[in-house]
């Protein structure tokens, strides 16, 4: 272990990435109501530095946090004088770190051969060649649209899939929080799956010749490649606010729904803060202005990590939708078909009461935009792993995640009108 401790440490110390050595993510379960204001005042305590994976929300439901090295003397000894129960799920964060490092570099001397692999995390300049390479091999049916730049001035480019002419469309996008590496995957994997089943597979032949599919694989360019190359565990985008020290904006809390409302931060340095007004993010607004103009969008999907959940609005308020028993319906219906492949089972609901009450979120604002059929995945794990899952585990993911979305997708095809 002191081996391990001290290469982690080295590693962090060349490349200039944050290192988390000695870093543990607890799960705690909150027993009553009395426990959950606990935890919520604990996750508010800024010198402790949580970073809470999975907030406490309702007595029973686990909480995931990392702590520290820091602060887990303290952090410890306070749930056990609060008799909160509590266990380790990862004994040390930089031992994953470290792995998924030594993955992507051996991934990397593969990917020399001429192929690229699927089946591994890769930075924002091999998805865009990949992304590239799609629009070269498949030119009758995939091309490049871009919608705008970053805060740092990286290209947002979408992935468009047609086969001609004036069509309604799906949206589907990943990886609007940094740090959800299996989401950015799985979008890779499906985009090279859309280009190739097309003419081969009936179903997905059918959806392309009455819709066309707008992808867009990286949502939050500047958070990916910060995560890459200085803090595995960055959420936010990299936008700064004159008057903080503190950077980025939870991009996800940013939407013109409900903004600024239950579940959003007005502290800069909170990984959930909402930005100074809806729509701050040039990310995010980038998006909203595409799809106001593309004017046809007749579905919303998203994909985060993780939980395994599949949800529908809304999460700026506990009321249910005009739309609630078709949503459902058709959720649970892709939820059944995830499951089909390898057993995975998902949640499925509104946000609010699925995971927690959450405003400014993207699925929310396009459901009021007028696009009814919205619905946010979120992927493996359920917090063995949480944001760090291995590698070996995108491909099950990717290949899961599509039987859901091709459910949604069969589904806005027969009701386009």
């Amino acid at each position: 272990m002191r081996l391990v401790l001290i290469f982690g440490a080295l590693f962090g110390h060349i490349y200039c990435r944050e290192t988390f050595v000695g870093d543990q993510v607890l799960e705690i379960i909150p027993r009553n109501e009395e426990q959950v204001k606990n935890l919520v005042e604990l996750e508010a305590e800024e010198h402790l530095q949580l970073d809470f994976w999975k907030s406490p929300t309702i007595p029973g439901e686990a909480a995931h946090v990392r702590v520290p090295f820091v602060s887990l003397q303290a952090v410890k000894i306070f749930l056990e004088s609060q008799e909160i129960a509590y266990s380790i799920m990862i004994e040390d964060v930089q031992v994953l770190l470290d792995k998924e490092n030594e993955e992507m570099l051996s991934n990397q001397r593969r990917d020399r051969n001429g192929y690229f692999n699927f089946g591994a995390y890769h930075t924002l300049e091999e998805i865009s060649q990949e992304m590239d390479h799609l629009v070269a091999e498949y030119p009758g049916l995939v091309s490049k649209v871009n919608i705008g730049s970053s805060f740092e001035n990286r290209p947002m480019n979408v992935l468009k899939f047609s086969t001609g002419g004036d069509k309604p469309a799906i949206w589907l996008d990943a990886g609007i929080h940094a740090r959800e590496w299996v989401t950015q995957a799985t979008a890779l994997w499906t985009a090279n799956k859309i280009a190739f089943d097309y003419g081969n597979e009936p179903s997905l032949t059918s959806i392309l010749d009455t819709v066309d599919i707008f992808l867009l694989p990286v949502t939050n360019p500047d958070g990916y490649v910060f995560s890459h190359t200085k803090n595995r565990m960055w959420r936010k985008t990299r936008s700064k606010e004159s008057g903080s020290l503190c950077i980025g904006v939870d991009p996800n809390r940013n939407w013109d729904a409900g903004f600024g409302g239950p579940g959003a931060s007005n502290n800069p340095c909170s990984e959930s803060y909402h930005g100074p007004r809806a729509n701050s993010e040039i990310e995010v607004k980038s998006i909203v202005d595409f799809i106001k103009s593309h004017g046809k969008i007749k579905a919303f999907i998203t994909l985060h990590s993780y939980s395994q959940l599949l949800m529908f609005p809304y999460g700026y308020t506990c009321t249910k939708s005009d739309n609630f028993d078709e949503l459902d319906e058709v959720a649970q219906k892709a939820a059944n078909s995830v499951t089909s492949l390898h057993g995975t089972k998902y949640k499925v609901g509104p946000i609010c009461s699925v995971i927690y009450q959450a405003s400014g979120g993207s699925i929310d604002w396009a459901y009021d935009f007028g696009i009814k059929y919205s619905f946010a995945f979120e992927l493996r794990d359920t917090g063995r792993y949480g944001f760090l899952l291995p590698a070996d585990q995108i491909l099950p993911t990717a290949e899961e995640t599509w039987l859901g979305l091709k459910t949604i997708m069969e589904h806005v095809r027969d009701h386009l009108y």
